[in-house]
């Protein structure tokens, strides 16, 4: 009975640990994703709307829409700033295919 519960609690323990690589993930705004780049100074694609998507940063909010992927090439669906804790800021722009 005691190995029993012994394997339970380390399979239990073990998920969250995997549960990143085979669990889909959530679709975030981007402004969610701006927020997320702004906080943790990681310039990257999160790849959570299934479509295609720009990000950009600069100095003014201006720069970094325009320092996006696409910037002025497609529709604009949902664009996002937010400012860094280093002064810089950070935008994702999403377009419609």
């Amino acid at each position: 009975m005691f190995r029993l519960f012994l394997a339970l609690v380390l399979c239990v323990a073990c998920v969250p640990a995997f549960a990143d690589r085979y669990v889909t993930r959530v679709r975030t705004s981007a402004q969610e994703d701006a927020e997320f780049m702004a906080r943790t100074g990681r310039f990257a694609h999160r790849g959570t709307a299934g479509c295609r998507e720009g990000i950009g940063y600069g100095s003014t909010p201006e720069q970094a829409l325009r320092n996006c992927c696409y910037w002025g090439r497609y529709a604009v669906r949902e664009k996002a700033v937010a400012r860094g804790a280093n002064g810089r800021y950070y935008a994702v722009v999403r377009y419609h295919d």
